[in-house]
């Protein structure tokens, strides 16, 4: 089998580059991106590519699978510059998938892909609609995606399509790039270390669900080399993490603030280019729904192997530390 694997140098593309190269059914894999370095394998050959301008069909000849990983984060200031990558270039490399004649194609897709969900914590299905959460650009540009995918998907039942729809992915590896991302020089990597904070700020009822790299790359794998995976599926590992167990994990007291002044200091700070994160992703946050990930277990045979908050405690450690990997995204 031959994968092409579109963004493969991120925190997610470098685990499912790893997963696919070490699956035997797997010969050879391409990693596409704009930068195109990354560890040598006898398996793998790094090739550049920009899914805004480079002719994607050439590069997709002769693939058995297409996995798109290509997005951007930031600039978050940018936002036509964004969609011109992660909404026209998505639809560039779906195009590109048919014209070659690839026959699987596992796409990216997200949480932040859904609806707001009504409160409560009961886990949702893929059934929740994915259209996205109005004043995140992440959660608009992904559910633009899912909307042309599932004209594509329509038009070519002769390709058999995925979608996985992670949580919040960590590893190590990637703390450098998730703090420029997200952080940016506002909080200094010191403050991230157990107990170098007696106290830290927390949004008022803010939980999430996480995931680690390394078994996100698994379920790819999985998806890639299944022939009966079809459609959506949820990707997130246990437990929920809130208030109470982020404080266990920086042994601080958790002092929680209002949402709504939150949100205005995210968003003063935002615009004055002080930190990183439009405020959004807040909204995001709080709307999305807990992921019922019970059909990628049973369908998939996906389970993690890493807890959610082992995961998210690999990234805080990494980020003090200033750990980063071997591809340019991922740099320290």
């Amino acid at each position: 089998m031959r994968v092409v694997v579109v963004g493969a140098t991120g925190n997610v593309g470098t685990s499912v580059v790893s997963a696919l190269a070490a699956d035997e059914s797997v010969d050879s894999i391409v990693g596409l991106a704009r930068r195109p370095r990354g560890p040598a394998h006898p398996k793998v050959r790094w090739e550049r590519a920009d899914v805004r301008l480079t002719d994607l069909t050439s590069a997709f000849a002769g693939a058995d699978a297409v996995v798109h990983l290509a997005w951007l984060l930031q600039p978050s200031h940018r936002e036509p510059h964004m969609r011109a990558v992660n909404v026209d270039g998505s639809a560039r490399v779906f195009a590109a998938a048919a014209e070659a004649g690839v026959k699987t194609l596992v796409y990216a897709s997200s949480v932040g892909a859904y609806a707001a969900a009504p409160t409560g914590d009961s886990p949702l299905g893929e059934s929740w609609p994915a259209t996205g959460i109005p004043s995140a650009f992440y959660g608009r540009h992904k559910a633009l995606v899912e909307a042309i995918l599932d004209r594509f998907e329509a038009e070519h039942p002769e390709m058999r399509v995925v979608r996985l729809r992670p949580a919040l992915i960590f590893k190590r590896e990637a703390a450098a790039a998730i703090r420029r991302y997200f952080v940016g020089p506002v909080v200094p990597p010191w403050a991230i270390r157990p107990g170098a904070l007696p106290a830290v700020p927390w949004p008022a009822g803010l939980h999430f669900q996480a995931v680690h790299s390394d078994d996100i790359g698994e379920a790819y794998r999985l998806a890639v080399t299944d022939d009966r995976a079809r459609g959506a599926y949820n990707i997130a590992a246990d437990p929920l993490i809130g208030a109470a167990e982020f404080a266990g994990l920086v042994d601080a007291r958790i002092v929680e603030v209002p949402r709504r002044a939150v949100r205005t200091a995210l968003d003063l700070s935002w615009r004055a280019r002080l930190q990183a994160t439009e405020p959004g992703w807040l909204d995001l946050a709080f709307g999305v729904p807990v992921m019922d990930t019970s059909r990628a277990r049973a369908e998939l045979g996906w389970a993690p192997r890493v807890s959610a908050l082992d995961a998210l405690a690999e990234l805080l450690g990494g980020i003090p530390a200033r750990s980063g990997g071997a591809t340019p995204v991922l740099a320290a």
